[in-house]
């Protein structure tokens, strides 16, 4: 659990309390309450993603200058809209709610743990550029290459 987010923290330890207080009968009740919290935090969070970056994009046009001239973040330099990225992560989201279910009922903490640790990594393999080939061939099968 990241130590950033004390709230969720102790949201989880109330969570396993309550679990070893309640018994196993109310484990998927216990889990798909956690899960939602944890879904209301990341959506706050990309919100709050979104909206700074659509506000420097407007800033930038205001300013006559394009948003990424210098430096342009791996996912603007291989050609990923906003819309696509957000796509992304929301997808990611979304399936993330069952596989974090399934990992906690299966392993519990560590299984929760695990789903969340390879969940950050096909967002950070995808915010690299690392599937650029994929968009690649993508672009050649539309364009009759």
């Amino acid at each position: 659990m990241d130590a950033r987010d004390p709230d969720l923290k102790k949201e989880l330890d109330a969570a396993l309390q309550t679990r070893k207080e309640l018994g196993a009968e109310y484990e998927s009740e216990l889990v798909d309450s956690f899960m939602e919290k944890v879904e209301q935090r990341f959506n706050d969070t990309a919100d709050r993603h979104v909206r700074r970056q659509l506000a420097e994009q407007q800033m930038a046009s205001a300013r006559g200058s394009r948003p990424y001239a210098t430096g342009a973040p791996a996912d603007q330099a291989h050609g990923l809209g906003l819309g696509e990225r957000f796509a992304f992560v929301g997808v990611s989201l979304v399936l993330a709610i069952p596989l974090s279910a399934i990992g906690v009922v299966n392993e519990g903490l560590p299984g929760l743990l695990i789903t969340w640790a390879g969940i950050f990594g096909v967002n950070a393999v995808h915010a690299m550029g690392a599937f650029s080939w994929l968009r690649r061939g993508r672009r050649q099968e539309e364009s009759g290459d």
